[in-house]
Formats: C-alpha cells, structure tokens, sequence
C-alpha cells in the first residue's frame, strides 16, 4: 500500500519531467543534431532517473570515446534502461529498438530524431535490414548500445540472448563492452506499474576486443558476454 502511494505521487512527477525535457531535446537535436548535444543528452537521461527518485551511480572503467566505436551490450530490465545507458557511456551511441516504439507518442519521435534503428525481430528478412544498418553506422565510426535479450525481462534474470548482435561484432570486429544493470529491475520492471525509489547503477565489464573473440563461435561470445555481465550483476 505504501509503495503503490509513492508511485502515485512519484509518477506524476516523473511524466512532468520527462515532457519538459523530452521537448527542450527535441527542440536541441533540430537546431544542432543528436550527435552534437550527447553531453546534453546524458544530462537529460540523468535528470529523468532522478525524478524517478533513483540515486544513480556509474561504475568500472569508462571506455576512451576517442578509441572507439564500441558495442555496448547490457541486460534489459526496465524502462530507466535507456537513460542509464545514455547517462553512463561517454559519447553518441546508435542502438536498435522494437519496430512498435517508434509509434508511441513523444517516445517514438524522439527514438527517430535520435537516430536508432527500427527492428522486427520476428520477420527475419526486416531484422537482417535492420542490423545492416547498424553494421553500417558502426562502419562510419558510430559507438551502438543493444539488448540481446531483445525485450525486458520478467523475472529480473537475464532472459536467452539473441545471436543478432554477435553477429554485427563478427562481422564489424567492434570492441565489446559489457554493461551490467543493477538496481534497474527492482526500481521498475514489466510485470509492475510502480516505480520504486532506489539505488541503481551502470558497470562497465573489461573490453572484449576482436583478437579476443576471433577464434570464438557465435554461441561462445554470446555465453562469455553473459557470463560477464552476471558477474556484475552478482557483485
């Protein structure tokens, strides 16, 4: 009873917030680009964890922006995922999202101006698109954050990963960084509407460069790059 009073309190709030500040971005990545204002952006993300009542940590070593691209890969747990990320990694990032995002309203106009990547990962055919044109970002220098579970989990454990982005990596010979998620599940997942203040955080794992998973099948990387990112989660 008294967590769901404080969602109804802190919910209002956070939507305010996440209004005012999703339109000052808009407005920003017209008149300058998205990759021109991710300092900007990671100030925002920032803001929009805290209206939801999280204390918000980054930990590990942050990757050099200046030696990238890199692939960021984290587990999917709730809806402060992409502010954690935005908030946590140094520099613009791509990233794919669910094709149905981009019709929500606010959300998906920003996910479009931002510059991610529509996916259906049900129709092979639109995915494998989809994942070109991620390849073809990161060709150009651009750092990308995924999922490879795809969708939040239900349970708060890391669900199956899809093989999708260890592909890109094979293909790219991109720098991995694993990203842990801690907290994030707990203070709001999808089996619950509430938001629950708390203390979450971002860990950057050790970099899993080319010349370490060259020799790797795609079902090793995916197993080492889970194994990894549990460990944080475990720590």
């Amino acid at each position: 009873m008294i967590k769901t009073a404080i969602s109804i309190i802190i919910i209002p709030l956070w939507i305010i917030v996440f209004l005012i500040g999703s339109t000052l971005y808009y407005i920003l990545m017209n008149l300058f680009g998205s990759k021109n204002i991710h300092s900007i952006s990671r100030i925002i993300a920032r803001t929009f964890i805290l209206s939801g009542f999280q204390h918000y940590r980054v930990e590990g070593k942050i990757p050099d922006k200046n030696k990238g691209p890199y692939l960021y890969l984290f587990n999917h747990g709730s809806i402060f995922d992409p502010f954690m990320i935005i908030g946590a990694v140094p520099q613009y990032i791509t990233g794919v999202g669910a094709k149905k995002q981009f019709s929500w309203p606010i959300w998906g106009k920003l996910a479009t101006k931002y510059g991610l990547i529509p996916i259906e990962r049900k129709k092979i055919n639109s995915a494998v698109k989809s994942l070109d044109a991620l390849e073809s970002a990161i060709g150009k220098g651009i750092s990308a954050a995924v999922s490879p579970e795809g969708t939040r989990t239900k349970t708060g454990k890391i669900n199956e990963f899809k093989k999708g982005p260890f592909h890109v990596a094979f293909n790219t010979g991109i720098t991995i960084i694993p990203i842990a998620l801690k907290g994030a599940y707990e203070a709001q997942n999808k089996n619950d509407w509430r938001i629950k203040p708390g203390k979450i955080k971002a860990i950057f794992g050790e970099p899993i460069d080319k010349n370490h998973y060259a020799n790797m099948s795609i079902d090793e990387l995916s197993i080492k790059v889970k194994i990894e990112i549990q460990k944080m989660l475990d720590g």
